[in-house]
């Protein structure tokens, strides 16, 4: 799995002109799903999102988890985050998972995240055309790919 970690100030997602989910200061994660993920993935993932410290202590320093803020969470499901530019113009998505192992594995980590946390969790919409706004704080943007832990 593949996460792109966004502190934000605020962040939203609307499908089809309607507010799906919003929340203020927290972490806007794009997810993204690939064939040789499994269930240890999406547990080390949320052991590295709720326990990384990106938010700023009394002295300015990226000290603070998440946890630590009592943010909240904004996460979308993002398939192009595996999208391979080698050849030609036209991106390759072959390293996606299909729909629906993907769909299953974006819930689960959502699940789970909510579960860990106790923390405010919001979603877009699986698969649906979402607009999504942030006001990214910093700015700080993590890229996290679990088949890549060492």
């Amino acid at each position: 799995m593949k996460l792109v970690i966004q502190r934000v100030s605020d962040a939203s997602v609307k499908v089809d002109g309607k507010l799906e989910g919003s929340i203020d200061q927290g972490f806007m994660i794009l997810c993204a799903v690939t064939h040789e993920d499994d269930e240890s993935d999406i547990k080390w993932l949320v052991n590295k999102v709720k326990n990384m410290r990106i938010f700023s202590d009394d002295e300015g320093k990226m000290n603070l988890s998440i946890m630590d803020v009592q943010g909240a969470f904004l996460v979308i499901s993002q398939f192009t985050l595996y999208a391979s530019t080698k050849k030609g113009n036209r991106p390759s998505f072959l390293q996606s998972a299909r729909a629906d192992k993907a769909n299953g594995y974006y819930e689960r980590f959502v699940d789970i995240l909510r579960l860990e946390t106790g923390l405010k969790v919001e979603t877009g919409v699986f698969g649906g055309d979402m607009k999504v706004s942030l006001l990214n704080d910093g700015p700080v943007t993590i890229i996290i790919d679990s088949q890549n832990r060492v």
